[in-house]
């Protein structure tokens, strides 16, 4: 996407945020793009919406196929569904001679079809695991329950963990991730987690699990249309049996297109009863979003940062994004994924800790820390862009450009 199209992008979908509540006026509009913008507009409240009927964008005064959209659940500021109000999600590819400014307009369609095996699909794999599915190709896992490894010694406090993504998988079937590594057994796969967590006067550490635990409460949404699969899962942290932290988690996960495939992660935590602070590692600044690599050849491993290859770890570095490539078993060459920073997220950008042996870590609030009251929620998005091949910096920032664009307008916040 070209980088000068971004101010519009931003101006235009706010706009159409704005629509008149019985749809009239275009839904959407975006600049001419060189590649497929992923997108979620908040509809205005009142807005009538047939979720019953397949959604479509036309493209005014053209006669290019429909795009799919998607009506979807909007997140309220707690984290939890926000009522009747909905999210129009769309995959708007680019197209030839397009100038300037393109305009869309929704159009229902005939009822949607249930969920087909041919799309996204949802799969219990037991009762601590539910996986997804794009056709019979796998997208993730989550793990809602407890999940044990037995080669972790008995009476270490990392040897069971929940609440994770893992495996997520690249776009030719290789496992990107990697739970329980010898060199550290509590990182598993996509987690969240704080190394100081201060309530009441004392510390509990939830990078490591001991005195501190996160556990699953309920499932508030979990969807598979023709644009995306939408999963959200509210969580607890628990000192012994008592919950301290409510926890949301909203993945959105959209179709592959261009050699990529976006994840959006959205998340909410909200203090129950008690203030609680959250401090990151001393130094290093780890401690909130984490994302472990699968094994790979670690010098073949390739970190990626606005400023360009980096061939040292960087600590405590403020940073709007990271890509890690390299050659993963099961690949027929390399890919990666990058974490991109919402640029609504509190102290943008927040610092991270890259380690060339396979983690990125998003720090907030960092190693100075910082005090949350109670029934206050905390809101922290993200976008997990998985790629085929070493895409290289100024494609990285073109994705993160339209990414961010499309987040300031909308996201409704």
């Amino acid at each position: 996407m070209r980088r000068e199209s971004q101010l519009p992008l931003f101006l235009l979908l706010s706009a159409c945020a704005a629509m008149a509540a019985d749809g009239s006026g275009p839904m959407l509009q975006v600049p001419t793009n060189e590649r497929t913008l992923d997108v979620a507009v908040t509809m205005p409240e009142g807005a009538e919406a047939d979720r019953s009927k397949a959604w479509q964008l036309v493209e005014l005064g053209q006669p290019a196929p429909a795009v799919p959209a998607q009506l979807v659940p909007a997140i309220a500021k707690d984290g939890s569904a926000a009522g009747d109000m909905l999210r129009v999600l769309a995959s708007v590819p680019p197209r030839k001679g397009a100038r300037g400014v393109r305009s869309f307009q929704r159009a229902a369609g005939k009822e949607t079809p249930p969920p087909s095996k041919a799309g996204f699909h949802f799969r219990d794999l037991d009762s601590n695991r539910l996986g997804l599915w794009d056709g019979d190709q796998p997208v993730l896992v989550y793990n809602h329950g407890a999940i044990t490894d037995p080669k972790v010694p008995a009476n270490d406090s990392r040897r069971t963990r929940a609440c994770f993504i893992h495996p997520v998988y690249g776009l030719d079937g290789e496992v990107l991730t990697e739970i329980f590594p010898k060199d550290h057994y509590h990182h598993h796969g996509i987690f969240w987690s704080w190394p100081h967590v201060g309530i009441d006067g004392k510390e509990y550490d939830l990078w490591m699990y001991g005195n501190i635990q996160q556990r699953f409460v309920r499932w508030i949404a979990r969807e598979a249309g023709p644009v995306a699969a939408v999963l959200a899962v509210e969580n607890g942290w628990f000192v012994g049996q008592k919950k301290v932290m409510i926890e949301r988690h909203w993945l959105r996960v959209f179709k592959a297109t261009d050699g990529a495939r976006s994840i959006d992660l959205e998340s909410v935590w909200i203090p129950v009863d008690k203030p609680i602070a959250l401090r990151g590692a001393e130094g290093k600044s780890y401690g909130g979003l984490n994302l472990r690599y699968a094994p790979r050849k670690e010098k073949e491993t390739v970190i990626t940062v606005p400023s360009g290859r980096t061939k040292e770890d960087l600590p405590d570095t403020p940073l709007p994004w990271a890509d890690l490539s390299a050659r993963f078993a099961g690949a027929p060459g390399p890919s990666g994924a990058a974490i991109f920073v919402s640029p609504a997220h509190p102290d943008f950008p927040p610092t991270w800790l890259t380690r060339h042996y396979g983690i990125l870590c998003v720090g907030w609030p960092g190693v100075k820390g910082k005090t949350f009251e109670p029934g206050v929620p905390i809101r922290l998005d993200y976008r997990v862009w998985i790629h085929r091949g070493d895409v290289g910096p100024e494609r990285l920032k073109q994705e993160y450009d339209g990414y961010a664009a499309a987040v300031k307008a909308g996201s409704g916040q």
